[in-house]
């Protein structure tokens, strides 16, 4: 049977996945709104799975890429961390953006997915220039035999969950609160790269990885967690692009790992932002670096000092 943590597409769909739930959406971040949605789903028939597009509507429209919270497989291990049976990625070309909303109810949720009921939030919408929405969708289900559950939004301190919000959220650097509207704490992933090796000089060597171009994180050090041979440990990270060495290329994110010396060069590995501790800064000369790094560890010790899961999805993806 297939990985319910790796996203399938309808070309290779297992009839497993049909004949359930369907909760639909971009779900880029799986935030507390998503999660809504998406729990809601497990209220339905089984299998329950998650419906969702690649490239993001918003990349396909816009021609251009946008900053990801959750590139595809990531969102898949979050959905199915929440308790779904799988993702399902439908591609999001020109032949989906001209079906009309009619024809996407018929062929991908009746014909395809041979949906039982629906599970949407209140302000979707689908079909060419977006001419269907939660209520259109309700009406056709009477008519195709499945029922729809229209989830209301989720609002935290007066104002929606949105993956935008969050990203802007991310871009200043506050992770913190980023994590308060995730429900869990954002984590990036990448394969460690073979860098200049100053941070050995400096006794702080570092896993470098470089993130995706779209990453929109603030440049800064911050308190980590990395996951290394299942277990996760804590250090300190710089994200930018090393102002005191005049550094050229595209920004890295340079990860001490504390009372660890082994290899991790071309290993994949998931590192987590508990904290934002202070914004990158150019020092005059490598003393006066190791000093300061000095002080970043021992704020990111105190930071992640009896850090707990946020969450049970928290617990599940950034603690296990």
């Amino acid at each position: 049977m297939a990985d319910p943590t790796t996203a399938t597409t309808f070309d290779d769909l297992p009839q497993a996945l049909t004949g359930g739930t369907v909760a639909i959406g971009n779900f880029d971040g799986v935030h507390r709104g998503h999660q809504t949605v998406l729990s809601a789903a497990l209220a339905g028939p089984r299998p329950a799975v998650a419906l969702t597009f690649e490239p993001h509507p918003r990349e396909f429209f816009g021609k251009a890429p946008i900053f990801r919270l959750t590139p595809t497989q990531e969102k898949a291990r979050l959905v199915t961390a929440l308790g779904l049976d799988g993702v399902v990625v439908a591609p999001f070309d020109a032949d989906l953006a001209a079906l009309t909303a009619e024809a996407f109810i018929a062929e991908m949720l009746v014909a395809r997915l041979k949906v039982r009921h629906v599970v949407v939030g209140h302000d979707f919408g689908f079909g060419a220039k977006r001419s269907g929405n939660a209520a259109f969708l309700a009406e056709a289900g009477v008519r195709y035999g499945f029922t729809t559950d229209i989830v209301t939004p989720f609002a935290s301190d007066g104002s929606v969950v949105s993956s935008s919000r969050i990203r802007d959220l991310i871009a200043e650097g506050a992770v913190d609160a980023a994590a308060a509207l995730l429900g869990y704490r954002y984590q990036v992933c990448a394969p460690v790269l073979h860098g200049e090796k100053r941070g050995r000089e400096m006794g702080y060597p570092t896993a470098n990885q470089a993130l995706s171009p779209t990453s929109r994180l603030r440049h800064g050090i911050y308190a980590v967690r990395i996951r290394i041979d299942g277990a996760w440990r804590d250090g300190v990270a710089s994200f930018g692009r090393r102002p005191t060495f005049h550094a050229d290329g595209p920004p890295l994110l340079e990860t001490f790992v504390f009372d660890y010396d082994g290899d991790l060069y071309g290993r994949t590995l998931p590192v987590t932002l508990v904290a934002y501790i202070r914004p990158e800064l150019k020092f005059d000369g490598m003393p006066a670096l190791i000093a300061q790094m000095d002080r970043d560890s021992a704020d990111a010790r105190a930071a992640l000092a009896g850090l707990a899961p946020l969450s049970a999805l928290d617990a599940a993806v950034n603690f296990g």
